[in-house]
């Protein structure tokens, strides 16, 4: 009973004190403190968060100074939304409050808070301008945060659209010689210039292009392997579209496909040709990679078997198979199966060709007179069958027999003295 008295008195006493942090009245808080000097020693023990909340939150700047003078570890105190005093004066834009904290303690601007976001963080959502200039001023290491999805402050200011707290982080990055920051990468693998074309936000496309063309790494590919051009042709609209893309080009930017196929030629032409042309696993150069072929052209790729499969259900119903129309039918699903393979809904697409390939050959057996369905089967259904994997095995042996025939001929001018 006594304990639950004394909880009740001490929880108005912290309530009156907060109101008395909010109005900012520092008379108030001499009474306070002549009645209990300790009062400000209990706060930790009672609740998770302090006067300086209040007054940082409200912007009462004498009452801040003086809880700081009184209390200075109170500036590091995350209450249970997450955010510490600074955190609050930095979101709310009271410069001269956070002055006052990065006087005390310059890595203040450090603090992580909720989802790792630093006050700096705070201060680019809010385009706080000045107070970012501050931060970087007192704390350069502020810039190398990032909150828990990886955003740096950065990401931040492209995805809130403050377009002039971008302009002071460039300003001060070509200052410093810290334009690497630019190519940090959030969890998704999106630079910063990634986050403006997706946003479709052409002055910061241009301001990032602008003065940073030799640092900014403009085909950066992020983890669905996509450049920033990738987004902006996969993505379109009518905002600005065409302008950004002659800013991203003009810079030297390329889709992700033309990265890899300047790769692909360049390492080819390091190699004997000869052997290239013929020896190359031909389905496995033309399968679907991830790296190289965008998903724009996946969705067409999957629209079109999608109709393909469609139409040869449709024939199936209509005109009885023979013999070469059920050759070409499993040549065609062998292909479709084997230059699928790697696409995405793979499942799905092996199901699809599993219960087309079912009911090409039930409909054999249905549409076949009663005295040839065996015949009908073997000619129709399992010869044809046999047919893709006969060409898998001829290809092979083609391949292997142009190797034995080159070692022939390296054999015979070895012997003859040409080499």
């Amino acid at each position: 009973m006594f304990d639950a008295m004394v909880k009740e008195f001490s929880s108005a006493v912290m309530d009156r004190l907060f109101q008395t942090a909010q109005t900012g009245d520092i008379e108030e808080l001499h009474q306070f403190l002549a009645r209990d000097p300790l009062i400000l020693h209990q706060i930790p023990l009672i609740c998770a968060q302090n006067p300086l909340h209040f007054a940082s939150a409200a912007g009462h700047l004498d009452f801040a100074k003086k809880i700081l003078e009184l209390k200075p570890e109170f500036d590091r105190q995350v209450n249970a939304e997450g955010y510490s005093p600074m955190h609050l004066a930095s979101g709310c834009g009271h410069i001269q409050i956070a002055r006052e904290m990065i006087r005390i303690d310059s890595n203040i601007c450090r603090l992580a808070g909720k989802e790792g976001a630093t006050p700096l963080h705070l201060a680019v959502l809010g385009g706080r301008v000045d107070l970012i200039s501050e931060m970087l001023s007192n704390c350069e290491g502020c810039i190398e945060d990032v909150t828990v999805q990886k955003e740096t402050a950065l990401h931040l200011a492209v995805k809130s659209f403050q377009l002039e707290s971008l302009r002071v982080f460039l300003d001060w990055t070509g200052q410093m010689d810290r334009e690497e920051i630019l190519n940090r990468k959030d969890e998704h693998g999106n630079t910063v210039l990634h986050l403006a074309v997706w946003k479709k936000q052409r002055q910061a496309v241009d301001l990032l292009l602008e003065n940073n063309s030799r640092t900014l790494e403009v085909n950066a590919v992020n983890k669905s392997g996509l450049t920033a051009l990738d987004l902006l042709l996969i993505f379109p609209s009518e905002a600005g579209d065409r302008e950004i893309q002659e800013i991203l080009q003009g810079a030297g930017a390329l889709k992700a496909q033309d990265l890899n196929l300047h790769d692909t030629t360049f390492t080819s032409s390091t190699h004997d040709p000869l052997v290239n042309d013929h020896s190359k696993d031909l389905v496995d150069y033309f399968r679907f990679h991830s790296g190289r072929d965008s998903p724009s052209d996946v969705r067409s790729a999957l629209l079109v078997i999608a109709v393909l499969v469609a139409t040869a259900t449709y024939q199936v119903g209509i005109s009885p198979p023979v013999s070469c129309n059920s050759i070409g039918f499993n040549v065609s699903a062998y292909m479709i199966a084997k230059l699928t393979s790697k696409f995405p809904l793979q499942t799905e697409l092996q199901i699809c060709l599993l219960a087309l390939y079912i009911t090409f050959n039930v409909a054999v057996t249905a549409t076949s007179p009663k005295g040839a369905r065996v015949f009908s089967n073997v000619f129709a259904s399992v010869l044809p069958t046999a047919v893709p994997v006969c060409c898998g095995l001829l290809r092979r042996y083609k391949v292997f027999k142009h190797i034995k025939g080159m070692f022939r001929k390296f054999r015979q001018e070895c012997c003859s003295g040409v080499l």
